[in-house]
C-alpha cells in the first residue's frame, strides 16, 4: 500500500486500503455489496482536505513528482509526433 499525498494521512489511508481490500475480496466478489469502510473513507477524505487547505496544491504535486517521477512525457510525445508526420509523407 502506498503512502498518502498528505504525510499525516498515511496511517488512515493504509487502514482504509486494508479495509477496502478485505471487503472487496471477502464480500464484494462473493456478492455482498454492503459498504463497510465508509467511516475510514470519510476520515481519510477529511484529512486530505485539511492537508490541501494547509499546503498549496502545486507544492503537493511537486513533492509527489520528486517521490515518484513519471518518465519524461515531452520526449515520448515528440517522438510520436515525428513518427506520425513521417507516416504521412
Amino acid at each position: 500500500m502506498s503512502s498518502s499525498i498528505g504525510e499525516k494521512c498515511t496511517k488512515i489511508k493504509q487502514e482504509y486500503d486494508g479495509c477496502f481490500n478485505n471487503w472487496y475480496s471477502e464480500k464484494f466478489l462473493k456478492g455482498d455489496a454492503t459498504p463497510q469502510c465508509d467511516d475510514l473513507f470519510f476520515k481519510y477524505k477529511e484529512c486530505l482536505m485539511q492537508t490541501l487547505e494547509e499546503k498549496k496544491l502545486d507544492t503537493l504535486i511537486a513533492d509527489a513528482r520528486k517521490d515518484n517521477p513519471f518518465p519524461n512525457a515531452s520526449s515520448s510525445s515528440s517522438s510520436s509526433k515525428s513518427e506520425s508526420s513521417s507516416k504521412k509523407e
